[in-house]
């Protein structure tokens, strides 16, 4: 099961709040202006890579700040310390994935303009048992926003320690619109589950027919926090995003996912 690609659900919903955060300086200090933006997100069996970036105004239509280089990074999971590469400009990564394990804590750290970076995080356990009702799901096309209500599939997984999941969906394939509600609605989408164990699906979840993957993520806290912001966060209205970074911005954090094949027609 290919969980890397998969990555790129989460990287395009969180850009928006991580960078728009830069541009809201009333109540920062001084220094605001030069603290880093961090994003890595640590997968058990997958490459560890942390990506620095200069923060970037809201004139600048680049998707990343400019790279930050030349840094020396340090991950440590509590026993050991290592030291991440500079494989790119601004990816510092660390070819040894069997240092990422379930139930680990993990430090990140690195001097940057005379104050230390630093973010810790613990990788969540896989999802377990994750399942659906059915392997596919029709959607009419005629169906307006008052009867998309129905259920028609319910995803499910163990948690009984009500713990945080995110269920995600990306398209592969042709994707068809379903009908004219659906304009300007995103292919792939993701769903804060809010500590359930269970997601019903509706004709107003997925706005497209054809194949997806359906990953459910399992989650920290630290995540949720700045997923629920990129909702609520735009250029009109800044708000000051939730980082777990201290002495910078982004987000260093941990999961693990399941993936199944699901279809809508």
């Amino acid at each position: 099961m290919e969980i890397k690609r998969h990555l790129s659900i989460i990287v395009s919903v969180l850009f928006g709040a991580m960078f728009l955060n830069a541009c809201k300086k009333d109540n920062l200090d001084s220094r605001s202006t030069t603290l880093p933006v961090i994003e890595s997100y640590l997968m058990v069996g997958q490459p560890i890579s942390v990506k620095l970036y200069l923060q970037k105004n809201l004139t600048d239509t680049a998707t990343y700040g400019s790279p930050i280089t030349g840094q020396t990074l340090y991950l440590s999971d509590g026993t050991q310390k290592y030291h991440l590469t500079e494989t790119a400009k601004g990816t510092y990564t660390y070819a040894d994935q069997s240092i990422l394990a379930t139930g680990k804590k993990y430090t990140l750290q690195f001097d940057y303009n005379g104050y230390t970076v630093s973010a810790t995080t613990t990788m969540p356990a896989k999802p377990q048992n994750f399942a659906s009702q059915y392997a596919g799901i029709t959607i009419s096309g005629d169906s307006g926003p008052g009867s998309q209500e129905a259920v028609l599939n319910v995803f499910t997984w163990s948690n009984p320690d009500s713990l945080n999941h995110v269920l995600a969906f990306e398209g592969t394939g042709t994707m068809i619109q379903v009908n004219r509600f659906a304009t300007g609605r995103p292919i792939n989408v993701q769903l804060n589950t809010n500590r359930a164990s269970q997601y019903n699906i509706t004709a107003r979840t997925l706005s497209y027919l054809g194949n997806y993957q359906a990953i459910l993520f399992s989650v920290n806290q630290e995540y949720i926090n700045l997923m629920s912001t990129s909702t609520r966060t735009t250029s009109q209205s800044l708000t000051q995003v939730p980082t777990n970074i201290v002495n910078g911005f982004g987000i260093f954090t941990a999961m693990q996912a399941d993936t199944l094949s699901f279809a809508t027609h």
